[in-house]
């Protein structure tokens, strides 16, 4: 058993870095996020997690949100199969953030280990531009088998974690994974327009708590239109950075 798991983990260690150099990247297009990353972007065919924070009063809707962008901008000629227990999915929100709703194929799961199922079979479809997974846990081997899976056939996997409980996010976020990147997007006040009415400009704090060969970082950025993007929050323009963390010196566009 132990010499089995260790052949898997030396295997996605050699797939991971071959990934960036065969599928190659995902600029984000906003120079202090895509400078954390290596390559400067988002590695293609490799295995992501974005999470959501407990208690943001949306139950991950903004880390959705986020994804929606990225997946908005990944491959847009082709589809993108997600995987979930649940039936919350809403598509005017998703399309809101540029990922048409045509592009979508839902799959229901009956619980975690359904959904883990559907995704590795799902990322041996090359057709697909990405697959997305909405699990409460799962395990190192799991993630590893997801790596090896997107690995082999340049198709993104993310998989998208919508913590109910606090207790719950901090063991989730310490437990290892394979995964490439891993990402928490979490609700901040918008920012008002005195031109428009209405609730303002969505603001998000956006912290990449780990990334393979890359810097881990934080910013707070503005959903961007309907094209996926999002920029450094303008507010954050001539702000000093705080002692121990790395925060955004300009904004961008």
């Amino acid at each position: 058993m132990r010499a089995g798991l260790k052949l898997l983990r030396d295997e996605v260690a050699v797939l991971a870095g071959e990934t960036a150099a065969r599928w190659g990247r995902l600029p984000f297009e906003v120079p202090d996020i895509d400078g954390a990353l290596p390559g400067g972007g988002l590695a293609r065919g490799a295995l992501h997690e974005v999470g959501g924070v407990a208690g943001d009063g949306e139950d991950g809707a903004v880390a959705a949100a986020f994804l929606a962008g990225i997946l908005a901008r990944l491959d847009p000629a082709r589809p993108v199969l997600w995987c979930l227990a649940g039936d919350d999915l809403y598509g005017p929100g998703l399309a809101g953030c540029g990922l048409a709703p045509a592009r979508l194929i839902r799959v229901r799961a009956r619980d975690d280990r359904g959904v883990l199922e559907t995704m590795e079979d799902a990322l041996r479809v090359p057709a697909l531009a990405a697959v997305v997974g909405e699990v409460g846990s799962f395990t190192l081997t799991q993630s590893r088998r997801l790596q090896l899976a997107a690995a082999q056939s340049g198709v993104t996997a993310f998989a998208l974690r919508r913590w109910r409980l606090g207790a719950q996010a901090a063991t989730e976020r310490a437990a290892p994974l394979a995964a490439m990147t891993r990402w928490q997007a979490s609700a901040l006040p918008s920012r008002s327009r005195e031109d428009e009415p209405g609730v303002g400009v969505p603001r998000w704090r956006l912290e990449l708590w780990r990334c393979r060969g890359g810097v881990p970082a934080d910013w707070i950025v503005e959903a961007g239109d309907a094209t996926g993007h999002v920029a450094l929050a303008a507010g954050l323009a001539d702000r000093a950075p705080a002692p121990g963390r790395r925060l955004p010196l300009r904004a961008v566009g």
